[in-house]
């Protein structure tokens, strides 16, 4: 080593640019490292999932036809989502039911919402590690899953936060400089959010309750009164915008249909479930355990002690800090109200149908709740750049016991959100859907020439039957790359059960009962019909016929069910024909064209294409 101390002027060399960079901003770099790994992480959950019910309906539908603008503005269950729509098709057009891309989409819009949300703390918050506790909260809440899991809901609301961040940030720099081109970021904001999805419309009371209690001074009114006059020109903006898509909305909403309350016990449920089950629980790392919904995002469903000790711990932070700083009294006012607005909306327009007992338990409605409570949190423990900052919390005890107080509730957290982020893994996991298109696939590439089906449904787990007529297998099929060959007519059909398996297909139904002729059963000929009564009546329907017969001859045959007549060949010999007929009634009518032939028959049954059970 020389004597010079050149090697001790090596190792104390300043660091790479790595390392300056690091240092001159630490709290930035480990927020980077917070916002990849959360990327990473959702993204590693996304993959185990799949489509579901909305995404196939997206997906078949961009199999049909041409793109139309019609199509995109035309309400999905009254949202109103050109953009998602457009995306979506292009993603089913180009790559069908593969996986990948749709994850990559949700990993993109994670990231870029997750750089917006950490730029909008450094803009509005006092610098420090403190801007950490805000961005984790809304980096790692579980309340997000099924938003960064699920594309056609990551689709609807990632946007609608990304939108929230960018209008607020444009607020607050147009409240700090009064320069009118933020106005046209706070206007191309909002239009970011609207052209994804109609809720971010709730994006124009935000503002100006995110303003009023946190730009103004005074009581309530005076507060609302003096953000409404002094920044008039972002409410002309807002509103004028507002009016503008309401209008376009309700006109091209003409017959859609909303919902409303069946009862005055739907409401409060709703608001108790939404409040109480779902939000609360999930700001504090819940819900903890799942409720498995088939190949949909899973419900909430909180343990009752945590439930009820998330609920405490709220209460006790905002008595708390609302008695040691006047400001955060005003923030968590900021979320009370917005929650209202949103609770009040969702319970106007989300009630009323068979899945309302479930609406309070879908952390879909609260993502953008999530986002401001963390803003909220931020405020209340860091401070607004704006204004001095809040008093430290101090506790009552060493600062060696505080410090492991603080590490103690950290990993408690922590430790829930690790756990209910688990959990929805696991239920994620298992997608009905997703096995029933690869079953099916390897055994349509396999089958014989001459394997043809009748349409059908797929199995409930996989589509409900409230999506008829995408719940079909000939929608289903259209984005796959092997597609069942569909007939209205065959002797030999086959069918995939409800694991995609192709079997031999029968008829499920309605009967007739045995013929009078002894040796035949309904005897048919002479060119004339021959009525043939069936067990019970049959209600008017898409039915599939099963007819059994032996024939004199080749010739044509009539089948009537109803006011639908189907013609049909019959050969000579034992034979039997499978035929798709729109009818109902007590009988059905055989006649054969060719007065030479005559058939008998004792089976025919008025059903649904079912599997052959084993013999």
């Amino acid at each position: 080593m020389p004597s010079d101390g050149s090697f001790r002027a090596e190792v104390a060399d300043p660091p790479g640019l790595a390392g300056r960079w690091i240092r001159r901003d630490p709290v930035r770099a480990v927020a980077i490292v917070l916002i990849l790994v959360q990327v990473a992480w959702r993204a590693e959950i996304a993959t185990r999932g799949w489509f579901s019910q909305d995404e196939f309906y997206i997906a078949a539908h961009a199999h049909e036809g041409p793109l139309t603008l019609t199509y995109l503005f035309t309400p999905l269950i009254n949202h109103l989502m050109p953009a998602g729509l457009l995306i979506g098709e292009g993603l089913s057009r180009t790559f069908g039911y593969e996986g990948w891309p749709y994850v990559a989409l949700l990993a993109t819009f994670q990231l870029i919402v997750s750089i917006a949300f950490y730029r909008f703390l450094r803009l509005l918050l006092r610098p420090g590690w403190m801007l950490l506790v805000p961005l984790c909260l809304f980096l790692f809440c579980p309340l997000l899953l099924d938003s960064t899991s699920l594309w056609v809901i990551g689709l609807q609301y990632l946007p609608v936060v990304l939108a929230m961040v960018l209008a607020l940030g444009a607020q607050v720099k147009f409240v700090r400089t009064r320069r009118r081109w933020h106005l046209i970021s706070l206007a191309a904001a909002l239009l970011l959010g609207l052209a994804f999805v109609e809720k971010a419309l709730l994006i124009v009371p935000l503002v100006f309750l995110f303003t009023a209690c946190l730009y103004a001074s005074g009581g309530p009114l005076r507060s609302a009164w003096r953000a409404l006059v002094r920044y008039w020109e972002s409410w002309a903006v807002l509103g004028g915008l507002t009016a503008a898509y309401l209008a376009v909305y309700f006109w091209l909403a003409q017959k859609a249909t909303v919902p409303t309350p069946k009862s005055v016990l739907e409401v409060p449920s709703f608001l108790g479930d939404l409040t109480g089950t779902t939000l609360v629980p999930g700001l504090f790392g819940g819900p903890w355990r799942w409720w498995y919904a088939g190949d949909g995002p899973p419900l909430t469903d909180p343990y009752e002690i945590p439930m009820w000790l998330s609920w405490a711990a709220l209460i006790a932070i905002v008595v708390v800090t609302t008695a040691r700083h006047r400001a955060a009294g005003r923030a968590w006012t900021l979320l009370v109200l917005y929650y209202a607005v949103v609770a009040g909306l969702l319970a106007a327009t989300r009630l009323g149908s068979v899945l309302s007992p479930l609406a309070g338990l879908q952390p879909r409605y609260v993502v953008d709740v999530v986002a401001l409570t963390a803003i909220v949190v931020g405020v209340v423990f860091a401070g607004l750049k704006d204004y001095p900052p809040p008093p430290r919390f101090t506790m009552m005890m060493p600062g060696s016991a505080a410090v492991a107080l603080a590490v103690a509730i950290a990993v408690v957290l922590g430790v829930g959100t690790v756990w209910s982020t688990a959990r929805f893994r696991d239920n994620w996991d298992v997608k009905r859907g997703q096995t029933y298109l690869s079953n099916s696939q390897k055994e349509l590439a396999k089958a014989p020439p001459g394997t043809v089906f009748f349409d059908d449904i797929v199995p409930n787990e996989v589509i409900e039957g409230y999506w008829y007529p995408y719940n079909l297998q000939s929608k289903f099929f259209l984005p796959a790359e092997h597609q069942p060959y569909f007939v209205t007519e065959a002797e030999k059909p086959s069918i995939l059960d409800d694991e995609g398996h192709i079997r031999p297909a029968t008829v499920t139904g309605v009967e007739i009962p045995r013929g009078p002729v002894e040796g035949c059963g309904h005897l048919v000929g002479n060119s004339t019909p021959t009525r043939i009564p069936l067990d019970h009546p049959v209600i008017e329907w898409d039915w599939v016929v099963y007819f059994g017969y032996v024939s004199s001859g080749n010739a044509t045959a009539s089948l009537r069910l109803g006011g639908t007549t189907r013609e049909f060949p019959v050969r000579q010999g034992l034979n039997q024909i499978f035929l798709a007929v729109h009818g109902g009634g007590d009988a059905v009518e055989v006649s054969v064209a060719d007065p030479a032939v005559v058939l008998c028959t004792n089976k025919i049954t008025v059903g649904k294409v079912t599997p052959q059970t084993a013999s």
